[in-house]
Formats: structure tokens, sequence, C-alpha cells
């Protein structure tokens, strides 16, 4: 038996955990038709047969046709969930890990156009500024419906084997009763706290009436809402008692904070660049004043951290929810005391981000997550050693050169800097994004580990390439800037790269113009700003920079609209020419003929990159497939056999943005479905 205290097992009434590790309720919006299928259960049980001792699914699933997601999440007042959350949780107890489902009503969470156009409803008429709808009050006979839909739902879930639920209160429903600032009801439903919460008690009688006392219920929470007029840490301690003495839940899931806005989500829930665990030692709080089994789980991404949150006494479960996206079999490799081999989360918060716009959840820097159906999360040696040689050492090369090396071949990489990282070494200068370099770092050490020979500071040309008498070559070279986007005046611009870089000073008075809407805009204007300089960030898009998404948005506004910033929507820089000292940046729009200038002393552009691509074209015509995917087989996994010119030595492909801007995930992605069968 293991002394580590992560490996102890937890007794929760009469179920037994294997050990303290926990994958917290979330919505990876993976479910078809509401339902939790193939794609949903692939990927809990992936993490189950890795050791997890309890994974939670949904984040929330919804109990009414009234609290409609506003993302892809489970449907749990359908009765037809029943069957697919049985399998999911029947694979998963195959596996040892038990299995619960979080409920909930979104009340104001959510909105009225969406699924049946019905109205949202909550206690009062106050809109959440995130989803911008504004709510019928409840009426009496909508409380006793939503009462009775989640008893249903917890009956459905029962009926499907689950080990248990939790019932998400914070910003949700539950919550909107709780807090003054979203419940001006009367008696019995408003005024006093204990008024307040009367509806969240109704719905747990109604649960343990429908469900009976030994099965296992939760409820997550937040014991202090950081919101002027909200609930305080005194009520939330109050509360955490009176749930207790209730009788009626088995466990505390507590955290801290508000979601109704993309900053209070991002404090909730923080990403890369800020604290880790920022909310443990309150919920260690929650634990020793009540003495009831407390869950908890904020950017918990590391063993370490996790391991003091239990040993301390602070948590009975630890939630590792991210860790696990990145690192599907993080367990396993803490039983086996490879620590060191698991793959870290960089608090990208791609995963999040991505569900917030309406697509599934993906790990920035595992492909297969989420992908378990079609992609490995281990991979398996090939059946011939192959030499493969690659060519670029950013993300894409060095994954393809660690499942390369994974499937036993022999791998040479040629990266012409004397360092791997390419652009994610450029992102990872900026101290709130330095989390990113793990990405790189994790991959070297992997590679090392497998043998790969790395040739740093070597430029590859066709001769160099040909040389290592390769049975594969990949070209993963990246790209480089693209900035002569102007009528006039391009020899007068610098790249956002020239400014992250260091190779160009900051001006004073800066137009960024951004029309690539991704991190690189907005790190340039962080770091201008920082230094002194006065930002205007310009766009043709209606929004700014769209593809760096809400919650990673959060870290540069708190920096920029503390400085001398502006942002420019819907207008478009049309040329740049000197005039005196300083430049004439001439605007334009797509809306209008109308044009506007600026007199600045500094002009950048974020306009992507161009593939650098011309090693790959020169080896083109001497590759037996002249660089041609099958993208058949590249989508369902299966194997490139294409050799349209069966006199060529060697296979050629190029992945990531040597084939086009795209991003660290894609460039990923196009390595490891690329090189898994090769």
């Amino acid at each position: 038996m293991s002394n580590d205290p992560l490996l102890q097992p937890y007794t929760l009434k009469h179920l037994t955990l294997r050990n303290r590790i926990m994958i917290t309720s979330h919505e990876p919006a993976y479910p078809e038709d509401g339902m939790p299928k193939g794609r949903y259960r692939a990927y809990h049980v992936e993490r189950a047969r890795a050791g997890v001792a309890l994974t939670m699914t949904a984040g929330s699933a919804s109990v009414a046709r009234d609290s409609p997601p506003v993302f892809n999440n489970i449907l749990a007042w359908k009765d037809e969930v029943v069957g697919w959350m049985k399998q999911l949780v029947d694979e998963c107890h195959d596996h040892g890990a038990a299995v619960m489902i979080q409920l909930t009503h979104l009340g104001r969470r959510t909105r009225w156009d969406k699924s049946d156009w019905l109205p949202v409803v909550a206690p009062s008429h106050e809109r959440e500024a995130a989803h911008r709808a504004f709510p019928k009050r409840l009426e009496d006979w909508d409380m006793a419906r939503i009462i009775g839909d989640f008893a249903d739902a917890a009956e459905r879930m029962k009926a499907a084997g689950v080990d248990g639920i939790e019932l998400e209160a914070y910003g949700h429903l539950l919550e909107q009763f709780w807090s003054p600032l979203t419940n001006d009801l009367e008696a019995p439903y408003g005024g006093s706290l204990d008024n307040r919460l009367k509806f969240t008690f109704d719905v747990l009688r109604a649960i343990r009436a429908r469900c009976g006392d030994a099965f296992i219920v939760g409820l997550r929470y937040t014991g202090d809402q950081v919101l002027d007029g909200g609930m305080t840490r005194a009520e939330g301690m109050e509360v955490s008692h009176k749930l207790k003495s209730s009788g009626l839940v088995d466990f505390l899931n507590v955290v801290k904070g508000h979601i109704d806005t993309d900053p209070g989500l991002t404090d909730l829930i923080p990403i890369q660049g800020m604290k880790n665990a920022p909310h443990l030692d309150f919920a260690g709080e929650i634990r020793a004043a009540t003495g009831f089994p407390t869950f908890h789980a904020a950017k918990i991404p590391d063993v370490a951290t996790a391991r003091h949150a239990i040993a301390a006494g602070k948590l009975d479960m630890v939630g590792m929810t991210r860790a696990h996206m990145a690192d599907p079999h993080l367990v396993r490799k803490i039983i086996e005391r490879r620590e060191g081999d698991i793959r870290p989360c960089v608090g990208a918060n791609y995963c999040l981000d991505r569900i917030y716009q309406g697509g599934m959840a993906f790990c920035l820097h595992n492909a297969a997550t989420g992908r378990e159906e079609t992609m490995p999360q281990t991979i398996e040696a090939g059946p011939v050693r192959k030499r493969i040689t690659i060519v670029g050492a950013g993300p894409a090369g060095m994954e393809a050169a660690r499942v390369a090396a994974e499937r036993g071949h022999a791998v040479t990489v040629l990266e012409a800097a004397d360092q791997p990282g390419g652009q994610i070494r450029l992102t990872a200068l900026d101290e709130r994004r330095r989390e990113m370099i793990s990405i790189i770092s994790w991959r070297m050490q992997q590679c090392e580990k497998l043998g790969v020979t790395f040739r740093f500071n070597t430029f590859a040309d066709a001769e160099t390439v040909l040389e290592t008498a390769a049975d594969e070559v990949i070209i993963a070279t990246g790209g480089l800037p693209h900035t002569e986007v102007l009528g006039s005046g391009n020899e007068l611009v610098h790249s956002a790269w020239d400014i992250l870089s260091g190779d160009v000073k900051p001006g004073a008075d800066v137009l960024i113009f951004d029309d690539a809407g991704d991190h690189a805009g907005l790190q340039a204007a962080d770091l201008i700003s920082a230094k002194g300089g006065r930002v205007e960030i310009v766009t043709p898009d209606r929004s700014f920079a769209p593809e760096v998404m809400a919650m990673n948005l959060v870290p540069y506004m708190r920096n920029l609209q503390k400085r001398d910033t502006t942002f420019t929507v819907t207008w478009r820089l049309l040329s740049v020419a000197r005039e005196g000292n300083q430049l004439r940046a001439t605007l334009g729009s797509d809306y209008s003929d109308v044009r506007r200038e600026r007199l600045v002393d500094q002009v950048i552009v974020n306009h992507g990159t161009r593939p650098l691509d011309e090693l790959y074209f020169e080896l083109k015509p001497q590759s037996s497939n002249l660089g041609e995917v099958d993208y058949e087989a590249l989508t369902t996994g299966g194997m490139q056999e294409l050799r349209p010119n069966p006199q060529g030595a060697f296979r050629l492909f190029r992945i990531g943005d040597a084939v086009a801007a795209r991003n660290t995930h894609a460039a990923i992605y196009d390595a490891l479905r690329l090189v898994k069968d090769l």
C-alpha cells in the first residue's frame, strides 16, 4: 500500500473511492442530440481506465425544457438519457471508477432564443451580463414545476446507475435564489437567508423523497460571491453549516466568486498567468468549520499542489479536471511513480474558451482529448522501424518527433535555431504566458528519453535532408509574419513578432493593425503600453481579438484598461506614409468609403504568418507521394498509401504553420493524426 496521500481510499457514505483524485463536473460539449453517446463515453472511460477515482459528468445537465443549454450539454429531462448514461456508468465501473453527474436549472444563465424559445426564469427580472436575457420573475407554478423537474432528473440518474448526483448552485438558479442581487421575491422564497435557501431545500427534499436517503447527493456552490451586494463570506459559511445540518446532502463542493461576467468567471476558474489553487485555503476553511466531506477544484494543475491539499486536510477529494484533459493518465503515472512523464496543463484554457464559443472542448496540447474514438492517448509501436527526418522543432515538429519515436522509429530533427520552441518560445517570453513553454519542454523531455536525435543550429536545405536517407520527411518549418497588407507603406511597418522578440523597440505613440485577432496583437499591445506607450488597436472586425476568446481576454483587458490604450473596431489600415518624424496612417472601412487618418510614430501589423515552405517545394518532386496527403485516411484514421511517384526515395509531408497559419492545437493535431500511423 502506498503512503502517498493522493492514493489513499476515501469512503463517502456507502461508496469507497479508490484514491483522492477526481474529475469535477464539466461539460466538454461532446453530447450528440443532448445525449452522452460514443465520444462522451470514450472521454470518461479513458480516464477511468487510467485510475481516476471519481469522474463527474456534465457541467451541468439540464433538468428542464426552460433551462436550454447555451452550448452542447446533456439533457437530463429526457427519458432516453437513462440508457446512454447507463452505458457510460457501466464502462467506467468496469475500470474501477465511480461516476456522478451534475444537475442544474440554469435560471437566467441562458437565453430565451435557444431550443424551444421559452422565457428565461429567475427570482427577479435582473439580467445576467454574460447571457443577456431579461428573465421572467418566477411564479409559484414555475417553482413547483422545476422542483419536480429536479426530482425527475435525479430519478433518471439513479436508474442509470450513477453513484450520486451533484446539484450546481453557483451562477445557476439555486444560487440566484440565494443572492440578494438576484432575488427580490417576497416571503417565503425571498428576504431572509432562510427564505432564500428554501427553494434549494425544497428541491433537495423532493430528490430525497424520490431517490431515498441512501442515494448520494452533493452540492457545488460558492461560499463567497466576492461581489458588492452579493452573498458574503459570512453568509456562505452559514449556508455551509445549514447544508450540513439539513441531513439532505452528503458532500460540499466549494468554490469562491461569481460567473455572471467574463472577469468573474475567469477569477473563479483561473487561467495561465494567474495564481494556482487560489481558493484552496478557502475550501479548507469550510471543511475545518463544518467537518463535512469537502471537494474542490480551481486551477490545481500539478500533483504537488493536489497532494498538499489532501495531506494538509484541506480537502477530502481534490479535483484535477483540466489537468486530466491534458493527461488522462495522470493517476496511472502517479501510481507508477512516473510523475515526470505527466503532460502538464499549461492553463491556456483553450478547452473552456472553445465551449463558450459553441465549440467542443479540446486541450491545446493534447489533440487526442475529446477524440478518444479516433486518436490514441498512448502510442503503440509500429510494425516496421523507419528513418524519419523532421525539419523544425516548433510544436508541430516536436509532436511529430515524440509520436514517431513512440512508434519505435529512428527520428532526426533538424532545427535552424539553437533550441526548440518556434512561436511558442516567443509567446512564453511574456511572463504571464510563460507556462506555454511546457508544451515544448515536456515534448523535449519525452523525445530525449526516446532517443530522438536533434541537430540544432542547422539550416536544412534539400541536400541536408537527403543526406539523412529518410523513409519519411516531415516539414514543420512554421511560418513568418506577413505584413505586406497595405496599398503603400509596407516598408514602414513592423510585425507583432518584432515587438515580442525585442528586435524592435516599442514606440511612444503606436497604432497596431490587428486583423489576425490572435494573442500576438494583444501581447504586443500589452508590452508597448507597459513601457509607457500610447496604443490604439485597430481591427476591421466588429469585435477585437476574436481568436483570443473570452476568458483569455480578461488578463489583457485588466492590463490595457489601466493604460493609455484604445480599441477601434470596423476600421482597416489602408496605407502608411512618412511625414517628418512621424507616420501618417490612413484608415478605411469595409462598410463605406469614409477615410480617417492618424499621426503616430510606429505602426505594427498583425496579419498572421505565411508558410516557410521553400524546402517542401524543393523536395516535393523527389518524393514518392509528391507531397500529397490522403485526406480521407487522415481524417478517418487510415494509412497514408498514396505513391504517385514510385521512383521517389521517401514520402514527404508538411504540417502546422508550414501549411497555413492556424494555431498550436492545429499544429499538434496535424502531427498526431499523421504520424500515429507512419
